[in-house]
């Protein structure tokens, strides 16, 4: 295999590659970037000849990448990435900015934070918009590797070096049930917690938690009736005579909307941080920095106050 001279690489064969790894089909990647099927295939055939590799092989599955492809598809994002953000580089305004912001968010933050980041937005920079999405499952450094994500709201991820993490809050939790089962916003004793069958918030299925080691310490069990994901609880709260533990902000919100009361733990429990996670290269973008700051207002804008940085 021969060295290619950079020279011979035009920038858009690049950016075609980058679109069909991407896409995994050529008519998406050529639609991707707004140009014909038939210009993209010849780009292609371009970028295979200069690189002395055929980079993507049909399957059923669509183009797949070989391995010299593997090789080069994070070093050719990258370098795109850090192409667009200095194209990029002029001055921000959010109040006449156009920019899309792309953010994916755990469910608590989904529940807790959307309403505010939106507003937070949209009181300053009515232009800006925002397409927020459910992480789920999903894996997401490297979709914020890929650039398909600006940043992420949620639990703290694994450290990387090439990822900036700042922590927003620390949540606690507290019990949610009806209002007619106790008077709310009063410390519960022990007794009053197991006194009732309870749901166990889940995404995983289990159907354990920090409240069954607490209680195990002490002797003391739980009836846990259901195991259910975060989404599908009010309902059933609403009801049934049942607890459930959930993260303070989480529990204010739902709430808000509902004939639901919080309780006090009788316990001080643990705490989870929720932070915003991005990629370094945007560091220094201006709109970048506009943005966390703007999702720290909103972070701020909730009844509950403490908010650290890192």
């Amino acid at each position: 295999m021969h060295s290619p001279n950079i020279n011979s690489i035009d920038l858009n064969l690049l950016r075609v590659f980058d679109a069909v790894f991407r896409e995994g089909n050529i008519l998406r990647a050529a639609q991707r970037l707004g140009m014909s099927q038939p210009a993209a295939s010849h780009a292609l055939a371009r970028l295979r000849h200069a690189l002395d590799d055929d980079l993507f092989v049909r399957s059923a599955q669509g183009m797949l990448p070989t391995s010299r492809a593997e090789q080069l598809a994070e070093p050719i994002r990258q370098a795109l990435s850090y192409l667009e953000l200095g194209l990029q580089s002029g001055p921000f305004e959010p109040a006449t900015s156009k920019q899309k912001f792309k953010l994916a968010v755990d469910n608590c933050s989904a529940i807790a934070l959307t309403s505010k980041i939106v507003l937070a937005v949209g009181a300053v920079a009515p232009g800006i918009s925002l397409n927020l999405r459910p992480s789920g499952t999903a894996d997401i450094d490297p979709m914020i590797d890929a650039s398909e994500l600006d940043l992420f709201i949620g639990r703290p991820g694994e450290d990387r070096e090439r990822f900036a993490s700042e922590e927003l809050s620390s949540d606690d939790f507290v019990i949610v049930h009806r209002p007619e089962l106790r008077a709310a916003q009063t410390p519960m004793t022990a007794e009053e917690l197991i006194g009732k069958p309870h749901l166990h918030l889940s995404s995983a299925g289990d159907d354990t938690g920090f409240l069954d080691r607490w209680l195990g310490e002490r002797q003391m069990h739980r009836d846990v009736k259901h195991s259910v994901p975060l989404l599908g609880c009010t309902d059933v709260l609403s009801e049934q005579d049942i607890y459930v533990p959930m993260r303070r902000p989480i529990a204010e919100a739902i709430c808000k909307g509902s004939r639901l009361a919080i309780s006090e733990l009788p316990f001080i429990s643990p705490r989870i941080a929720t932070c915003m996670r991005w990629h370094r290269r945007l560091d220094s973008q201006l709109a970048h920095i506009w943005l966390r700051d703007a999702i720290r207002t909103a972070v701020a804008s909730r009844s509950e106050r403490p908010i650290r940085s890192q």
